[in-house]
């Protein structure tokens, strides 16, 4: 009887302990309308909850790269605690947004302008890809690898997206790979090529952009 109770015990404890950590893997809930800033003295108004920093950006591609203005709590403080930000994403012709995750949310893709490319992967390594249209949505689910690709040499392409998260966080695989230090040895035989391909890679990465 004691066993079963003991049992019984450590199973709540765990789940528990399961549920209070998956809790803290998205953004925690908040005990008031809004998160204030801090040395708030009360006295600030609309203006807090405004943000302007994507006046003109919409239709106004004229980058060479593939661009992205974020509205996230970095740069938009309000949305401290809201678990919501926003993105403009601008593609020139033959742009791509290399396979990146957003480890803390997923991702609503909702294309304005042109045509684009996507795709995620999951954890089966089955991709999943479409080609849209204006007016088309994707989702790429939480904390999977996916990209965008304009392919439309033509045109320049827009897309608006929305994240679960006021801060998704973005992880570039290409760029967390090859330039943040991972030894050429272990990148050789990660890539089941030689270190002097690896070095080419990183060269072309870190090169300063013209």
């Amino acid at each position: 009887m004691a066993s079963t109770l003991l049992k019984n015990l450590l199973l709540s404890l765990l789940v528990v302990s399961a549920g209070f950590w998956v809790a803290k893997a998205s953004d925690p809930d908040i005990l008031f309308d809004f998160v204030a800033p801090a040395n708030s003295t009360n006295n600030f108004d609309g203006n807090y909850f405004t943000f302007i920093g994507l006046r003109g950006v919409l239709f106004n591609n004229t980058s060479p790269n593939f661009k992205v203005t974020k509205a996230s709590m970095v740069e938009f403080p309000a949305l401290n605690g809201q678990s919501v930000s926003f993105a403009i994403l601008q593609y020139p012709a033959g742009g791509l947004n290399p396979p990146h995750t957003h480890p803390r949310s997923a991702e609503l893709l909702f294309l304005v302008q042109g045509s684009l490319q996507v795709g995620f992967v999951d954890t089966t390594n089955k991709l999943y890809n479409q080609t849209l249209q204006v007016g088309d949505m994707f989702i790429f689910p939480k904390g999977l690898v996916h990209f965008q690709y304009n392919a439309n040499t033509p045109r320049t392409a827009t897309a608006i997206s929305a994240f679960g998260s006021a801060n998704a966080g973005t992880i570039s695989i290409p760029t967390s790979i090859f330039t943040t230090g991972i030894d050429d040895v272990i990148l050789a035989k990660a890539f089941k090529t030689d270190i002097a391909t690896i070095q080419n890679i990183k060269a072309c990465l870190i090169a300063p952009k013209a």
